[in-house]
């Protein structure tokens, strides 16, 4: 039987259909998504949830000439359908193929491309700043997931819109909160009404005639104070976002199409900032979405008639970071009664949701909110607590400034559990983590490690927890490798590094889990080329072991740094700083391995390495060209 989908030109052809049609639509591409995702893995509860929202967005507004920002992308997916790439969903976050994010770079519809949370008021209001300096009529709305407005950027955009005056329209995907029927139900009638057409061109011409002279102030703000507090006693979501100057259309059935058309033509309609407040289901469409959004939020490929993911077949199962730094953290609890842990909205991310478990009155979620959750742990540790801040690589940069002022300049013991360290994989340009060591061994008072192994990750965050001062331990996206852990747990000494393999012709000195790469291209070298290297494992960015350094660094013809992170201002150029500021003459120069100067596009993380040459046969490939110099051919005359 032919879609409907197949019949129409996107997204153009929506604005044709019967409300009836516009369902039917948005049934046929959720059906779609659902048996694409199965197969390529994705972010999924989100995009189903706002199905009928990115039908009705392209059905209202004249795309791409009016603009649509998306908070994060996690709700895009169905955009992305609409917008020419149906064809394409199968290679999303795949290498070469398309993002998982909004990218302006992959489509005149993306309008703003995001991968971090709270930005999409921001630069909505900028476009509508834009727009209004040049007179143009053009429409933008912002589309944020109430997750995201627990960012305090959206509150700072939020308030700047309601000073501008523009009209901005925000509309709030909330998938969380719970509206009371009744109220709900009386605010959406309301409201509905007092923008409809005809109240909106009597409002916007008494709004004239008091510019003009013809009503005076004070009647002007007694009308218009009567209509925010009527509204406000039907509703009180709306209370909070009249405040700031938003006129309050909602809550509005965002699983619904004609509603929200209804919501969003009337919207368009106004002269001032508006919010349309739409309450949708996470995961519509599929039951055990539904039943369980937060495990079907982002998703590898799965069954879909037994809603169960695929899996690739191990034989033995090996923890991922994330699992031992959760037990640990539990086991430092145990140990440590002033110990808490902190997250910024990914308890599940990190870890931390099985430490809640254990220790709930240890345990604080402080939602989309970094730098809030970077200085709560340094007032936490000015009182005598030993704050951890697990928080990915790629979101602390958004506390940077309060990693500067609230904890490093007062040398404060407040502990950086920073994973997904180095490239991750299919999250693609916005999620890579390796600028951190760039950005925290800059900082005076801060010390910055890496662990090779499970193992000597479970030492470092025990070490950690030890130090009177602002400590990172950065470690990987994925498993370990398989070693054997020690019960016991010790204190490591600080700046102090250990040669792990020795050798004669070339020297790695590799940062972290790129040990065993820098250990695998030892092995490789000496089984096909009798090349002996040495593997140096640094463990600490800051400070370095200087004295191994010193003693190493000048015995071998090749030396190689390697780190999975971006090489400019890495850890490779701590070494290499060292090097010349010691004054230590080298046999050779140093090849630095890690990421070039560009952004990390999606792939798998082993492709990703290969990509950008530091994979382990790269390094191989390097050192025996320098051992072998190839000699040119004389060519006879």
């Amino acid at each position: 039987m032919t879609k409907l989908i197949d019949t129409i030109p996107l997204p153009h052809g929506l604005r044709e259909l019967s409300i009836d049609q516009l369902a039917q639509v948005a049934e046929e591409l959720r059906q779609e998504l659902i048996d694409t995702v199965a197969e390529s893995g994705g972010h999924f509860a989100s995009s189903l949830g706002a199905t009928e929202i990115s039908v009705a967005l392209h059905r209202v507004f004249q795309t791409p000439e009016d603009r649509i920002v998306w908070d994060v992308g996690h709700q895009g997916y169905i955009h992305k359908m609409l917008t020419g790439r149906r064809e394409q969903m199968s290679s999303i976050r795949k290498r070469a193929g398309l993002s998982g994010f909004l990218s302006r770079s992959e489509s005149e519809f993306d309008a703003f491309g995001a991968g971090h949370a709270g930005t999409s008021i921001s630069a909505a209001l900028g476009m509508c700043a834009a727009f209004a300096r040049e007179g143009s009529k053009q429409k933008v709305v912002a589309v944020i997931g109430d997750g995201s407005m627990t960012a305090g950027m959206a509150f700072e955009a939020l308030n700047h819109a309601g000073n501008l005056g523009h009209n901005l329209i925000v509309l709030l995907n909330d998938n969380e909160m719970s509206i009371s029927p009744n109220v709900g139900a009386i605010s959406w009638l309301f409201s509905r009404a007092i923008t409809s057409r005809y109240p909106t061109l009597a409002r916007q011409t008494f709004k004239d005639l008091h510019k003009r002279g013809y009503v005076p102030e004070f009647i002007y703000k007694a009308i218009d104070r009567a209509e925010e507090a009527t509204q406000g006693f039907f509703a009180s979501p709306s209370m909070l976002f009249e405040a700031f100057g938003f006129r309050y259309i909602g809550p509005v059935n965002g699983n619904n199409v004609a509603d929200l058309v209804t919501a969003l033509e009337h919207a368009r309609q106004q002269d001032v900032p508006v919010l349309v407040h739409a309450h949708t289901t996470k995961g519509k469409g599929y039951t055990p979405a539904e039943e369980d959004p937060v495990k079907w939020h982002g998703v590898t490929p799965f069954d879909r008639s037994a809603a169960k993911f695929i899996s690739t077949p191990q034989v033995k199962k090996i923890p991922s970071y994330t699992q031992i730094f959760a037990d640990t953290m539990i086991e430092l609890a145990n140990l440590n009664p002033k110990l808490v842990g902190i997250t910024a909205a990914m308890a599940s991310g990190t870890g931390l949701d099985k430490f809640e478990q254990a220790h709930p009155d240890k345990f604080y979620d402080v939602a989309i909110s970094e730098q809030h959750a970077v200085t709560f742990a340094a007032g936490m540790a000015c009182e005598g607590f030993r704050p951890v801040c697990a928080i990915y690589s790629t979101f602390l940069q958004r506390a940077f400034d309060q990693v500067v002022h609230d904890v490093c300049i007062q040398n404060l013991p407040v502990v950086f559990a920073i994973d997904r360290g180095g490239v991750v994989g299919n999250d693609g340009h916005t999620h890579q983590g390796v600028f951190d060591i760039s950005y925290l061994r800059c900082l005076p008072n801060m010390v910055v490690m890496s662990p090779k192994d499970e193992n000597e990750f479970r030492q470092m965050l025990f070490t950690a927890t030890q130090y009177n001062g602002p400590i990172a331990v950065r470690y990987p996206r994925g498993n370990g490798i398989g070693i054997e852990l020690q019960s016991e747990l010790k204190a490591l000494p600080i700046g102090k590094g250990e040669m792990v393999r020795q050798g004669s012709d070339a020297l790695i000195v590799a940062f972290g889990p790129m040990v065993q790469s820098a250990l695998e291209s030892a092995d490789y070298l000496m089984q096909s080329d009798g090349i002996s290297v040495a593997v140096l494992n640094a463990r600490f960015a800051k400070p370095l072991d200087e004295e191994l350094l010193a003693q190493e660094l000048p015995r071998y013809p090749i030396v190689c740094t390697l780190e999975d992170h971006a090489i400019m201002g890495g850890f490779g150029s701590a070494v290499l700083e060292f090097a010349n500021d010691r004054g230590i003459e080298l046999r050779c120069g140093i090849k630095r391995f890690g990421v070039e100067d560009s952004f990390v596009p999606h792939a798998s993380q082993a492709e990703q390495q290969d990509a950008l040459g530091y994979d382990p046969r790269s390094i191989a490939a390097y050192i025996r060209s320098q051992r072998r110099p190839v000699v040119a051919k004389v060519v006879n005359q």
